[in-house]
Formats: C-alpha cells, sequence, structure tokens
C-alpha cells in the first residue's frame, strides 16, 4: 500500500531532491526519471524504480496503475504526494505527476557485448545534454547496441539527460571510458572505428561498413582530435553544400547510422 508524505522537510524528500546534484548522484548512485512514458519504457525494458513518487490524479492512469503496482511486488516503495513536491523534486514548475528514482547502471566497457549488435554509437566529449538523448534516441531507432562516452562527457544521469532520451535510456546500453582504454578494448574484438571529420576526403556513402560498426563522434565544438581521427579504420564526412560549414553532433551521429543500417537491412 502506497504511504503517503506532504511534508517538503520529510527526509526522503531532500534525498530524492538532493539527486539532482551530480556530486550526490555519485554518492547515493541514484538518479531521477519523470514522466510516465519514460518509466513505462523502463518498465518494458525490465528496469523498475527504487521509488516511485506520484499524484493521486496521476494514479489513474492504467499504466500508472501497472507501474506502481510493479514497484511494490518487486519490493520498491510507492509514495502518494502532491505536485508541489513533485515540482521541488524535479525542479519545475509543471511538474510530471510521476517520477521515479533509479539505480545506476554499471558503466563499464566490460558490460558491452559486441557481437549483440551491428551499430555501436561511440561520442567523445560529449557536452550537451540534448545531443545525448538525440544520439540515444537515435541508436534505439537503428537497433545499435548503445552508447560508449569517451573522455568527460555530459552525465547521462543528469535530469536534462534523461528526460531529453524519452527512455531511450533504459533500452540501450551506456559505458564509459578514456580515449586509452577503450582503444585497447575494441582493438581486443572485432570491430570498424568509423570517424566522421571535416578533414575526411572519402564521402560517408562511399565504404561498405563492417559489423560491428563503431560509429565515432567527437565534441559539439572542436569535433575529434587529429590523434583521434589517426587512430580511426575510416574517416568519412557528409557533403555540405550551403554556407555552414559542419552538422549538430546529434544530427551527424543520425545520418551515419541509418546509412550503416541502410547498407544492411533487405531489400
Amino acid at each position: 500500500m502506497p504511504r503517503q508524505i506532504t511534508a517538503f522537510s520529510n527526509p526522503l524528500i531532500k534525498r530524492v531532491r538532493s539527486l539532482r546534484e551530480k556530486r550526490h548522484r555519485r554518492e547515493e548512485r541514484l538518479f531521477l526519471a519523470e514522466g510516465l512514458r519514460i518509466l513505462t519504457e523502463a518498465s518494458e525494458a525490465g528496469v523498475l524504480p527504487e521509488f516511485v513518487f506520484f499524484a493521486k490524479d496521476g494514479a489513474q492512469h492504467p499504466l500508472a496503475r501497472a507501474l506502481i503496482d510493479a514497484v511494490e511486488a518487486r519490493g520498491g516503495e510507492a509514495i502518494e504526494t502532491d505536485r508541489d513536491i513533485l515540482a521541488k523534486l524535479s525542479g519545475k514548475d509543471n511538474p510530471q505527476t510521476v517520477i521515479g528514482v533509479y539505480r545506476e547502471f554499471e558503466t563499464g566497457l566490460a558490460r558491452i557485448d559486441r557481437a549483440a549488435a551491428d551499430i555501436w554509437i561511440v561520442a567523445q566529449s560529449l557536452r550537451d545534454p540534448g545531443n545525448l538523448g538525440t544520439i540515444l534516441r537515435t541508436g534505439d531507432a537503428v537497433g545499435a547496441g548503445g552508447l560508449i562516452l569517451v573522455d568527460d562527457c555530459v552525465d547521462p544521469f543528469s535530469v536534462e539527460a534523461v528526460r531529453a532520451t524519452m527512455g531511450a535510456l533504459f533500452t540501450q546500453r551506456i559505458a564509459t571510458a578514456r580515449w586509452p582504454e577503450f582503444l585497447t578494448w575494441l582493438r581486443a574484438g572485432p570491430g570498424q572505428l568509423v570517424g566522421t571529420s571535416l578533414n575526411a576526403t572519402q564521402d560517408y556513402q562511399a565504404p561498405r561498413y563492417e559489423a560491428p560498426t563503431f560509429i565515432l563522434v567527437g565534441n559539439e565544438a572542436q569535433g575529434l582530435p587529429a590523434d583521434y581521427e589517426a587512430r580511426c579504420d575510416l574517416l568519412v564526412k557528409m557533403p555540405m553544400l550551403g554556407k555552414a560549414d559542419s552538422l549538430n553532433v546529434a544530427v551527424a551521429t543520425a545520418v551515419m547510422a541509418y546509412e550503416v543500417l541502410n547498407q544492411r537491412r533487405p531489400r
């Protein structure tokens, strides 16, 4: 049976609210996800929250009811509260009616089974949570295995990043690594590393990509460092026919991912 919390001073409310800060997420190994759509996507992927907070009116939806029942059956806790407290937890004036608190995933490279998919996405020094969310959603759409974040990237468990993934955080594998560690891991098995670069001379549609293909994209402002480009098996570029000199990194990732997909799907 869900318990009720209506006091801002409740210790659990303070604890959960603190998860909006990276330091507390790291200490607790927990993160927030908001909205019935994202929480349902997670549930369908077999991931349930440790805690689910909900407004009374939000619990009337059949999907919300099913989620609450599943959390309690798994040993988690369901908590009924009001919209003011939900706003305090989410940091939004108009909060979702359901918020989940999840255990952070293990993000070591050992979690990645490269044989599980033909496409993997690798992002170096990615900084924008919106780009991370779009890339994860693209990965989900093309059947990629997941996203490997190299060097200092945006926190995939931040409230903004989780919101931007629209649930793809729970359907895609995520790993984090420094560049030398990633290269050592990659070269220990099959995998073609394809970098996107304005310095490339080869059009992105020219090669026949080998499986598994690791699509490497760089930082939003600087792109890939030259020494990283040198370690790629292939460097490719997309034609730019207007005055812009480059595409948004998430858009470029999508163009590349769909080219690799189109080469492999039956005609």
